[in-house]
């Protein structure tokens, strides 16, 4: 029997909806924290899709820190999420990008400036490691959202506070969603690109690093502003 996924929308791609279904179901308690996951194979028609959409939702929960692999052992559990619902909430629209992204300044400006003022150096080497793997992601020039969305999160759980941390946990769906619009709307390969990025990133983790909160607020302001921007650059789309 197929897994109902509760409150999620039909326009929500399968791996999002493997994900949501995975994330309610450990919620539910059917997979319990420090517990297995089942098999790939058990996963896929369980939800009644393919192994690779698994594997795609199965790397997603691996990036939010949620499951972890072990070699020869499979997937296992090793936190609990927050709720799948707001995470998985549609952008649908135009409209709904401009209102993402100045929720994403709001948000994400205030959890880089709590975590110039609270962050401690295992805080720092997270954030620094997360903006390692993004450099190096984004110099291979394939797929690099993941590395992003963990940048992101590393800055939020360097606030030390829980409400900043949930806020970006249940925005992880529509952080990706953006993401990957900006992806496939840019040339990904674009050393110019890659530059400014990492340049607005690098700014973020120095400001943080200086426990500078006001320049730290306004570096990822600037960022999300300019990610907003390099989406809109892309297309006949203006306003």
């Amino acid at each position: 029997m197929n897994a109902p996924l509760l409150g999620i929308p039909d326009s929500v791609k399968l791996p999002d909806r493997v994900y949501a279904g995975v994330v309610e179901a450990i919620l539910r308690g059917d997979y319990r924290a420090d517990g297995k996951l089942p098999t790939e194979t058990a996963l896929a028609t369980r939800f009644s899709v393919s192994r690779p959409t698994v594997r795609e939702a199965l790397s997603r929960l691996r990036s939010d820190g949620i499951v972890e692999s072990r070699r020869g052992a499979g997937s296992y559990v090793v936190r609990l999420p927050a709720s799948p619902v707001a995470r998985l909430t549609p952008i649908e629209s135009v409209a709904d990008i401009e209102r993402y992204y100045a929720f994403r300044q709001c948000v994400e400006s205030g959890a880089a400036a709590a975590a110039a003022e609270q962050r401690d150096a295992a805080d720092l080497d997270a954030i620094r490691a997360a903006y390692d793997a993004l450099d190096a992601a984004l110099e291979a020039g394939g797929t690099d959202v993941d590395e992003d969305v963990r940048f992101h999160l590393a800055v939020a759980n360097a606030s030390h506070n829980q409400f900043f941390v949930a806020t970006l946990e249940t925005s992880v769906g529509p952080i990706r969603q953006c993401m990957e619009l900006a992806r496939n709307l840019a040339d990904r390969k674009s050393e110019d690109r890659r530059r400014e990025v990492q340049r607005e990133h690098q700014a973020v983790v120095d400001a943080i690093a200086r426990r500078a909160p006001q320049d730290a607020a306004e570096a990822m302001r600037v960022h999300i502003f300019n990610a907003r921007r390099r989406i809109f650059e892309g297309t006949q789309v203006r306003g």
